[in-house]
């Protein structure tokens, strides 16, 4: 993805908080690394826009507290795919 980082910090703030999105989803959406995903939101998007960056942070925060029963459903619905075949 192309274009200057505060414009990218921005959209991907925006799709993190219209999709409930993780920055590894957010991620592979605009094909880009994890890395750029959160230093977009956590610092640039910090200054350019604080309110979004509140939005973003709080969708992030419930993300990461949520993932632990993601990693427990995916481990799950692997057994069963595996017992299945």
């Amino acid at each position: 993805m192309k274009g200057l980082p505060e414009e990218r910090a921005v959209m991907l703030g925006t799709y993190i908080i219209e999709n409930n999105a993780t920055v590894r989803k957010t991620a592979k959406e605009f094909h880009i690394s994890k890395s750029t995903v959160h230093k977009d939101v956590a610092q640039r998007l910090k200054m350019l826009n604080p309110q979004l960056y509140n939005n973003v942070k709080a969708v992030l925060a419930q993300n990461k507290s949520e993932r632990h029963i993601r990693g427990g459903m995916a481990t799950k619905q692997k057994y069963e795919n595996l017992k299945h075949k």
